[in-house]
């Protein structure tokens, strides 16, 4: 289930992105995803798939829209496919974000809503994708980038400004919502409450027929539920790695090389003068010399820079000529020319007067060729072998380019060329549950199911230590098992299919009974089935809230008793249908509430859901005022297009 696509959508953040997702060229711009805007491949382009306003929402932005959806939801679940998403109604939330978008904005422009083009200008100079090297705005790739896709800088700019429009409407409506403080001591005393109820459990197997299907009854369900059967997109990838032992050792550094090295770096191992120094600098001559009477009285330099709200600044050590860069000439001369332990002379530089004292006289003498020449011999030999693996890297990728194969190019380089097992998009064997690809494989995997078969690459693995080529000799499509293949998969999901319906008639039965007044045990012997006991639950809601932020699963009809009222029954499905939950509430206790800034929070939490859903009927009272038609055929159209359903013309 792609729930993480559903719920962007419907996140605080997600609900303003999807208003305003009508820009979906400057959003693909301003995420740098320039390819792939240029044609949708959607049924009939350009055709409206909703009519807002009088502007329309056309097949091309739809199609986009779903597709850089499922990119989205990829970033998380990376086997979902376009026909998962479509079938958690992807594609509808993708179009109400888009009329939505469209209604603002027309709303916008109808009440004088008016935005400068100095304003769309500085939005457009924001994205990134039309910024040159240096971070700045380049006219010369903004141009280019608008020409490779077909755009004109017109088109572009109603672009943004729709979106600018319609954040201008959304945003005001959110922001400053404030809840009663009596309504959130209600709702704090609720974050602590603690619930507790039976449930019986209904499982779909249970309640399965005792007959077998046809195989006519198995062919017609296994057509009904394709879907439920399509197998991720499958790949194998074939490499070789190759470590940097396998790549010839260059020549060893000659004395020439090591004398040349040596030459050209004469500075570092000339002999060194610094001094280490503490620094106080004053705005003027006769505060410099005050402080420097006082030191000579016996005081510290520090203590003497403490008592008028200064302090002295131990520095590094610095050469002459260091001190006559950074400060001046004169500074310089002065530190040079003071014994250590004594202040020297104050001088002037741009920053003030210096009132320096010489902590440390740091000499070095100067080094010669036989000192340092293991250091040099050791650096150029390293140098070498870097530029070999670099220069081994680059001449098999231009092999590979030239047209070579990954079994030539391993052959040469003495590497094992190996093959893994049948891949999903996430790295799982195939049909292997825990079984997953080599980890040093992982940073090829991306590529991998984007490059085509049997086109071979190079890419770096440790840097510096070793590489792989690889290419995929094998790409088997995200389609259907074929029946013959699966039947006994085919079998359990009709039995689960048909169990399910029966559980769920019976579990609605036993609502009805216990609502009449009859008790759990009763409604149980009177379903003709052993059911699992009864379970009795207590959970109170911080348990509930840590259990969900860390990821652990809670149980359906745990977190439904949270949604009820005392003394209800409610029925529920277990995930894939797998069985049926009858859920009775028997008691809420909440919790006493006295702490000032728990009802604090709880105000501002309820403010951001009340300003959540002040935009919310803002976008439904407009979306009335401006007007909005839907085409069905062609909303049709264009998911059958991306199912991959649509009849071939």
């Amino acid at each position: 289930m792609l729930h993480f696509f559903r719920s962007f959508l419907k996140s605080k953040v997600g609900a303003i992105v999807g208003l305003v997702v009508l820009g979906l060229i400057a959003l693909a711009f301003a995420s740098g995803d320039i390819a792939g805007l240029g044609g949708s491949g959607s049924a009939a382009p350009g055709v409206a798939v909703a009519t807002v306003g009088g502007e329309k929402v056309t097949t091309d932005e739809l199609s986009l829209g779903a597709k850089r959806g499922l990119e989205r939801v990829k970033q998380q679940s990376p086997t979902a496919t376009m026909k998962q998403l479509i079938a958690e109604g992807g594609l509808q939330q993708v179009l109400d974000s888009l009329i939505d978008g469209v209604a603002f904005a027309v709303y916008g422009e109808k009440h004088g809503v008016v935005l400068s083009d100095r304003l769309v200008d500085s939005e457009l100079t924001q994205i990134p994708a039309f910024q040159g090297v240096d971070g700045k705005f380049d006219q010369n790739v903004f141009r280019q980038a608008l020409a490779q896709q077909g755009l004109s800088e017109q088109a572009l700019r109603e672009d943004i400004r729709k979106n600018m429009i319609a954040q201008e409407l959304v945003v005001p409506a959110q922001i400053g919502s404030v809840m009663s403080e009596y309504a959130a001591k209600r709702y704090a005393s609720l974050l602590s409450e603690t619930r507790s109820g039976t449930v019986v459990a209904l499982p779909s197997l249970l309640f399965a027929p005792d007959k077998q299907p046809t195989q006519a009854e198995l062919a017609t369900f296994y057509k009904a539920h394709t879907g439920q059967f399509v197998r991720p997109e499958r790949r194998t990838i074939r490499y070789a790695l190759v470590s940097a032992d396998k790549i010839p050792a260059p020549a060893a550094p000659t004395d020439a090389e090591i004398a040349a090295r040596f030459e050209a770096n004469k500075a570092a191992y000339a002999a060194k003068d610094d001094r280490r120094i503490t620094q106080l600098v004053v705005p003027t001559e006769p505060a410099a010399k005050a402080i420097v009477a006082e030191v000579e009285k016996g005081k510290s330099l520090e203590a003497a820079a403490s008592e008028k709200g200064l302090s002295a600044a131990k520095l590094e050590s610095f050469s002459r000529e260091d001190l006559s860069r950074q400060f001046s000439a004169a500074v310089a001369q002065a530190v040079f020319a003071a014994p250590v332990g004594k202040l020297a002379a104050p001088q002037k530089s741009v920053l003030g007067w210096h009132v320096i004292r010489v902590d440390e006289e740091i000499k070095t003498p100067a080094k010669t060729l036989a000192e340092v020449k293991g250091d040099l011999t050791k650096q150029i030999a390293e140098e070498k072998t870097r530029k070999s693996y670099s220069d081994a890297f680059s001449k098999i990728d231009a092999q590979l380019s030239g047209g070579s194969n990954l079994a030539e190019v391993a052959k040469s380089l003495g590497a094992e060329v190996k093959q893994t097992p049948s891949l999903t998009a996430d790295g799982q064997v195939y049909m292997k549950p825990g079984e997953t690809m080599p980890a040093e494989l992982q940073p090829l995997l991306k590529t991998a199911f984007e490059m085509g078969q049997e086109q071979p690459q190079v890419a770096e693995i440790e840097k510096g230590k070793s590489f792989a080529i690889y290419d995929v000799t094998d790409i088997q499509a995200s389609a259907p098992a074929p029946l013959a293949q699966i039947q006994n998969d085919v079998k359990l999901a009709w039995a689960i299919d048909a169990g399910s319906k029966a559980a769920k008639a019976a579990a609605l039965k036993m609502q009805a009974a216990i609502r009449k007044g009859q008790s759990i045990e009763q409604v149980m012997a009177a379903s003709g089935k052993k059911l699992p006991a009864p379970q009795q639950v207590s959970m109170s809601r911080p348990t509930l809230a840590a259990a969900l932020q860390s990821g652990r699963q809670v149980p359906p009809p745990v977190s439904l008793m949270f949604h009820m009222a005392k003394n209800t029954v409610k029925v529920q499905s277990a995930e894939g249908e797998r069985g049926w939950f009858v859920v009775q509430l028997k008691d809420i206790v909440p919790a006493t509430i006295d702490s000032p800034d728990m009802i604090r929070r709880a105000q501002t939490e309820l403010g951001q859901q009340l300003g959540q859903s002040y935009a919310s009927a803002l976008g439904a009272a407009m979306r009335k005022d401006v007007g909005v038609k839907r085409h069905d055929d062609a909303i049709t159209a264009v998911r059958d297009q991306l199912a991959g359903t649509a009849a071939a013309n």
